[in-house]
């Protein structure tokens, strides 16, 4: 099972008349990404990931192009800490999949075909999905599957949850079977237990809150000139990203969040309105990708204003500040 990088072609067709300067590989994973740019004899990558299991693949990297490229343990929220030298700075790049072997470890707990403990921790976390299951309400568990997971049976399988785990502890095959009585019915097009998994991943790693900061301190360091592109998996994420360079990108008349004058601000000009999705050739190659979508804009300006983003998703970043009951 090989790792294909997503849109690597259209990625590198964006990025390239940047080339012979640093860029910042904000998800560097199984090092797609880098390596590809790395190729080119005078770009350097500044690489960082969450999961530490990623600095072997990294370690190779160092050895390879010692001082073009360098690689960070920390997550999108501490971007704009002073660690990262952002001397000519072309191109921030997220990529928000998981790798085959994130899925794979199956003591990550992230995949329905894991067994055993539910984890979910992508590194540098908080809690684990084993303890949201164990010590959230019944009325919490419904709002995160709800919210994140957009799952049309939240609430009888957050009932279901709170019944099973009075009398044993809850691991991975146990949540996929709750999640099956509770729909009794099968989607031979999605597994069952998809947006469930989806959801607490969302919630134990942050995702919603990493992404929002991880956009507003890209922009915040890249300069004028310079190119974000995010390639999402799911429409939450999406919706987020779309918000982000859409709104950003267009003059408005006043918004009620921002001074007259701000509000007139561009702040990225758009060249795509829609986003880039895979191939023909590259689904054939790589069915996971089917649900990527590419999408990137160039910085116009150093002032803006991101109260209206953030407000935008409030909802969405409340419910990760949800408190355990025990």
């Amino acid at each position: 099972n090989k790792h294909f990088p997503v849109l690597l072609k259209e990625l590198i067709s964006i990025i390239s008349p940047l080339y012979g300067g640093t860029f910042l590989d904000c998800t560097f994973g199984q090092g797609g990404y880098s390596k590809k740019i790395l190729e080119e004899k005078n770009n350097k990558v500044i690489a960082i990931d969450r999961d530490k299991d990623v600095y072997l693949n990294a370690r190779e990297l160092e050895k390879k192009y010692n001082n073009r490229f360098n690689f960070q343990n920390i997550k999108f929220s501490e971007i704009n800490s002073s660690k990262i030298n952002t001397k000519d700075l072309k191109a921030i790049i997220f990529d928000l999949g998981y790798s085959i072997n994130q899925i794979k470890d199956l003591s990550r707990g992230l995949s329905f075909k894991s067994t055993g403990k539910l984890n979910m921790k992508m590194g540098l976390n908080d809690f684990s999905c084993h303890e949201v299951i164990s010590n959230m309400s019944e009325n919490n568990l419904y709002k995160i599957f709800k919210y994140y997971g957009d799952e049309k049976y939240s609430k009888k399988i957050a009932r279901k949850i709170v019944e099973v785990r009075k009398t044993k502890i809850i691991n991975t095959e146990d949540l996929t079977k709750i999640v099956d009585s509770a729909k009794r019915f099968k989607n031979y097009k999605i597994n069952n237990s998809t947006k469930i998994f989806q959801a607490l991943r969302i919630f134990v790693n942050k995702e919603i809150s990493e992404l929002i900061n991880g956009l507003i301190n890209a922009f915040n360091l890249i300069p004028v000139g310079g190119i974000i592109a995010v390639v999402t998996f799911h429409s939450i994420e999406d919706k987020i990203v779309k918000f982000f360079f859409k709104n950003y990108s267009e003059v408005k008349n006043s918004s009620r969040y921002a001074p007259i004058k701000e509000s007139n601000i561009r702040c990225f000009n758009l060249k795509n309105k829609k986003p880039i999705t895979p191939s023909a050739e590259e689904l054939k190659l790589n069915a996971p990708s089917r649900s990527a979508k590419l999408r990137f804009a160039v910085k116009i300006n150093n002032e803006c204003n991101f109260e209206e983003f953030i407000q935008k998703f409030k909802q969405l970043i409340d419910i990760e500040n949800l408190q355990f009951d025990k």
